[in-house]
């Protein structure tokens, strides 16, 4: 079975950092285009940010110049680092992706269970 785990949330104060991992486990050989997507309370999910297999990145512009988005593609891992974080990025934090199997089928749209972060004034 294969699935998107995320790690890394945490309670954290105003201005600081956070560093968010999403491990695509299971029987796959890889990973392609990734993102991560949030979903504060009573909000709906929005981007974050994405990369593409060629390495191309786009960012909401809520989090432009402060989140960076990064993959091991060795690892099958996606990362998120954010840094001056605000109160307004309290949220549950979604890995989403495509992956290829190990049987060379594409899975595409998969979601992982989420992680919190939330940043206190």
């Amino acid at each position: 079975q294969v699935q998107l785990v995320e790690s890394g949330g945490d309670l954290v104060q105003a201005g600081g950092s956070l560093g968010l991992s999403c491990v695509a486990s299971g029987s796959i050989s890889s990973i392609r285009d990734m993102a991560w997507y949030r979903q504060a309370p009573g909000k709906q999910r929005e981007l974050v940010a994405r990369i593409t297999s060629a390495l191309q990145t786009n960012y909401a512009d809520s989090v432009k110049g402060r989140f960076t988005i990064a993959r091991n593609d060795i690892k099958n891992t996606v990362y998120l680092q954010m840094n001056s974080l605000k109160p307004e990025d309290t949220a549950i934090y979604y890995c989403h992706g495509d992956t290829i199997t190990l049987r060379g089928d594409l899975l595409d749209n998969l979601w992982g269970q989420g992680t919190q972060v939330t940043v206190s004034s």
